[in-house]
């Protein structure tokens, strides 16, 4: 087997960015990922034997250059998270990161998100699951591609605990009035910030990179947070 197809499978949930992987990245690579790293390969997880401990589990698909994650993690030390990104240099950074801020609760998948939900997250398991600035396909006739579907919605709901939430964000507004219909529509979400409403941005949520470009170039950036109701 490859050292690329050691961290990459076939990707569905996102299109693969190509990106130069650094020096320290692949080293992070080689050494962290042992470690920290996750394959889909090893099948159902369970969280209390993975972390060495009980606490909430926060999962985020789509982590990027992990910055955001990382100061989550960092933060946050009560929770777990787990991060999920195909993008290599990706994975190498946050892998690195992590390993200096010495940080324990974070672990990774570099796989496509549907198929780890599909095989290795428990059902009624996550506090809260992320999707921070997703692919906004803005052209409309690749709307069919976005992440955020009925049947999407319904794959986060079973993994979800009663009373955890989904998290999205966007600065498409387009995108953001799409995540609201799909998920207004859902069956057994509660929007948190009542129907219709975006919720405002929380403190703990960083402002990322795709946010800070967003902003640059005049986007609003939005907010939805649906609960698990039954």
């Amino acid at each position: 087997m490859t050292e690329e197809k050691k961290y990459m499978r076939t990707i569905r949930s996102f299109v693969m960015r190509a990106g130069r992987t650094t020096e320290g990245q692949q080293k992070a690579l080689d050494d962290v990922w042992p470690i920290m790293g996750l394959e889909v390969k090893d099948g159902p997880v369970v969280f209390s034997e993975l972390f060495g401990r009980d606490a909430p589990v926060v999962l985020e698909i789509g982590f990027g250059m992990g910055d955001s994650l990382i100061e989550m993690a960092s933060q946050q030390l009560e929770k777990n998270y787990i991060g999920i990104e195909v993008h290599r240099p990706g994975v190498g950074r946050l892998l690195s990161r992590a390993q200096e801020a010495g940080l324990s609760n974070i672990r990774v998948y570099a796989e496509d998100a549907i198929e780890v939900l599909a095989q290795c997250i428990p059902d009624n398991s996550l506090d809260v699951l992320q999707l921070f600035f997703p692919d906004p396909w803005h052209k409309k006739k690749h709307h069919k591609r976005r992440i955020v579907q009925p049947e999407f919605a319904q794959t986060v709901r079973k993994k979800l605990k009663i009373g955890g939430y989904f998290h999205m964000a966007t600065d498409w507004e387009n995108y953001a009035e799409h995540m609201m219909e799909v998920m207004t529509s859902a069956e057994g979400y509660q929007n948190k910030a009542g129907e219709g409403v975006f919720s405002p941005q929380p403190d703990w949520r960083p402002v990322t990179k795709f946010q800070k470009r967003g902003e640059r170039l005049g986007h609003g950036v939005w907010d939805l947070m649906f609960e698990r109701t039954c």
